[in-house]
């Protein structure tokens, strides 16, 4: 697996982490984060990040969402439909991913083609098959996170402190929990249990339905940025990053009334803003996975300025500079952007290339 964090230095960091074998006597297996890469892509801070069983995308201040393919370590190219800040990206499944910015728009992309297929103007609730609205909750004061649970029986909308809980069936507020200070990340750790986190050292779990806090424990030395839940085989993970620059793995105990314990840390040295986990998880047989373009090498003369494409992917290298390495690094794409998708100007440039030696040899074989 791989830990990947944004930072306001506009630097995305990844770790892998490896579980160590057990040696005798001890009761808990150790884990080691190792420095993968660093990539340096954007031009300002990074506010989002997700990631599938293939590709992890960063979002930032400056307006763009940039694609690694972490099979091949290279970067996949830039969306540039925004016109604000990219405020939260989620993949659906393999095949979609869905952003939102400042702008007031919610993007669907095909994440195979990267195009984008419908752009949606916020906020609403969308019935996202159909591209139309599907519902709609007045909350009266403006939210800055939604979350809904594993199940999709209930979410919970963040209005500063407070957290209002909705269930679907009901589609009203069944209750409200409140934090200390204002919160800044919420992750489901199942259809009952929340994990919060705010401008604090402290992570709190809540039960969502009796509103009651089940645990709290000391995460970090400075206020805690974002949280990332997942489940592997004999684990339960919480992953948090923080401001003080340590991302940090911890095991949840079955009962989430005992505190989780410290599987490894790592220091970034950076002022962490978001984190994911790419799991190199077996893709679905059913999906093909998009070609990507073939890393080459970054030229040291970068363009001065770069094409914006509405609805595309950009492969070129005007707002990255060349990237900082620590074992592997993510190598930058230089192809010309192409209108509606500049993924698809590698496939048409390799198929002519294939062409014009097919067409070479056969006028060889002519004149001879």
């Amino acid at each position: 697996m791989e830990l990947v964090a944004g930072c306001y230095e506009q630097v995305l960091f990844g770790f892998s982490v490896h579980p160590e074998p057990k040696a005798s006597g001890d009761h808990q297996q150790k884990w080691t984060p190792v420095a993968d890469f660093t990539h340096h892509a954007h031009t300002a801070s990074l506010s989002a990040v997700a990631a599938n069983s293939r590709f992890v995308v960063t979002g930032s201040k400056d307006e763009t969402i940039h694609i690694y393919d972490m099979k091949k370590k290279i970067d996949h190219g830039a969306l540039v439909h925004h016109n604000g800040t990219i405020t939260c990206l989620k993949f659906h499944g393999n095949r979609h991913l869905i952003s939102g910015a400042e702008d007031g728009l919610i993007c669907v992309w095909d994440a195979k083609k990267w195009e984008c297929l419908k752009s949606i103007k916020a906020h609403k609730t969308w019935n996202l098959v159909e591209g139309r609205s599907a519902f709609i909750k007045n909350i009266k004061q403006n939210a800055h996170i939604v979350e809904w649970s594993p199940r999709g029986e209930k979410y919970v909308v963040v209005i500063l402190n407070k957290i209002d809980v909705y269930h679907l069936d009901t589609a009203a507020v069944s209750g409200t929990i409140t934090n200390e200070k204002r919160v800044s990340s919420v992750t489901f750790l199942s259809e009952s249990v929340l994990a919060v986190a705010g401008d604090e050292e402290v992570v709190r779990f809540f039960d969502t339905d009796s509103l009651m806090c089940l645990c709290e424990f000391k995460a970090h030395e400075n206020r805690v940025k974002d949280m990332f839940s997942f489940e592997i085989p004999e684990h339960h993970v919480i992953v948090t990053a923080s401001s003080d620059g340590f991302i940090k793995m911890w095991r949840l105990a079955q009962d989430k009334k005992i505190t989780p314990s410290l599987l490894c840390e790592v220091n970034t040295n950076a002022r962490l803003t978001c984190l994911g986990v790419w799991l190199d998880s077996v893709t679905d047989t059913k999906e093909s996975l998009p070609p990507a373009a073939e890393p080459s090498a970054v030229s040291k003369e970068q363009p001065k300025g770069g094409k914006k494409e509405s609805g595309g992917a950009v492969q070129e290298e005007a707002r990255q500079s060349k990237p900082h390495t620590k074992k592997r690094g993510l190598t930058g794409v230089s192809e010309e952007p192409t209108k509606g998708s500049g993924l698809v100007a590698a496939k048409k440039r390799r198929v002519g290339e294939m062409l014009e030696k097919k067409r070479k040899k056969k006028k060889i074989r002519v004149m001879q």
